[in-house]
């Protein structure tokens, strides 16, 4: 008899585990039920968040507020960063940003990607792409190892089917 334990999801295992649950850990955040987005890490060091800009994330002249831009731009370089760190939650200790077009509606994109650091701070840059694959934002952060331990996280433990 094998005392090997079958992976949740058809055998995903090692690093795609881990990201999977990320993802898990992303949709299971109570500040993404206000905005429609979903979050795909895809590969070691990068993260793509789509999501849809409405009038709902508008501030008073009509276009996007800069905290749409803010909370995109963090979440993908965070989740980039955290692929990186298996045990662990990150916290963003400081992030830079930098607008470069406002954005009235549709699908924009976040690409994050991990730039450097391993140990205990890591950097990771973001940019925001609209639905005409401009570019309408970026910014750099960096993150640092907290004491939560990831698996203690609901959203990050149901996926590991704990």
């Amino acid at each position: 008899m094998s005392s090997t334990a079958t992976p949740p999801d058809g055998g995903v295992t090692g690093a795609a585990l881990h990201w999977r649950a990320l993802e898990s850990l992303y949709a299971s955040a109570p500040v993404n039920r206000l905005f429609e987005s979903e979050l795909t890490v895809t590969g070691e060091g990068s993260a793509r968040i789509v999501f849809n800009v409405t009038e709902s994330c508008y501030h008073a002249a009509g276009a996007a507020h800069g905290t749409i831009y803010f909370k995109m731009l963090d979440d993908a370089a965070f989740y980039a960063a955290n692929t990186l760190v298996t045990d662990r939650f990150l916290l963003t200790t400081a992030f830079n940003l930098h607008f470069t077009k406002p954005v009235r509606t549709g699908q924009v994109i976040a690409e994050g990607r991990w730039v450097s650091g391993r140990k205990r701070v890591l950097v990771a840059e973001s940019r925001l792409v609209d639905a005409e694959g401009e570019e309408i934002g970026r910014g750099t952060g960096t993150f640092m190892r907290s004491r939560i331990a990831l698996a203690g996280l609901p959203g990050y433990a149901a996926k590991l089917g704990g």
